[in-house]
């Protein structure tokens, strides 16, 4: 699915409509330069999901877990940035993948090419990648293994 967004406001629009096709256990896999909008993806995510704490990048503790409620059977939601990590090995001590594919959990990794995941996998992963356009706020958003939407 390839979604296109001409501000920050409809960016974080499409992070609460994803948020709506969560069951726990996946890990979403998201990628882009620099002020791409991913932060602006993950907010809107969060929202969707009935988090009320201000959601910001967790840049310098790796990740931060929040609790969810009244979304189903999804308990939580683990936030984790890793731009200031240059090895998949520092990621693995810093203990996030322990969340990986846990019922009730959902792992958004902003920066995840610093942990390249194997191909095959017990648990659902979304690959988000957003890039920048042309103008300012105008991003491109690639979106790979979302569930399939049911006809009817």
């Amino acid at each position: 699915m390839i979604v296109h967004t001409t501000s920050d406001k409809q960016t974080f629009a499409l992070g609460k409509k994803l948020a709506k096709q969560l069951r726990g256990g996946e890990v979403l896999y998201l990628s882009g330069d620099l002020g791409s909008g991913k932060t602006v993806l993950v907010k809107g995510l969060a929202a969707g999901l009935n988090i009320k704490a201000s959601v910001a990048s967790p840049t310098f503790v790796i990740f931060k877990p929040y609790p969810v409620r009244g979304h189903g059977a999804i308990t939580a939601l683990v936030h984790a940035d890793l731009y200031r990590l240059a090895e998949s090995a520092t990621v693995t001590a810093t203990g996030l993948t322990e969340y990986f594919g846990q019922p009730g959990v959902v792992t958004i990794i902003e920066w995840s090419d610093r942990l390249p995941l194997p191909k095959r996998l017990p648990f659902p992963v979304w690959r988000i990648n957003l890039r920048a356009g042309k103008n300012q706020n105008h991003r491109t958003i690639t979106i790979t293994g979302l569930p399939r939407q049911k006809n009817g």
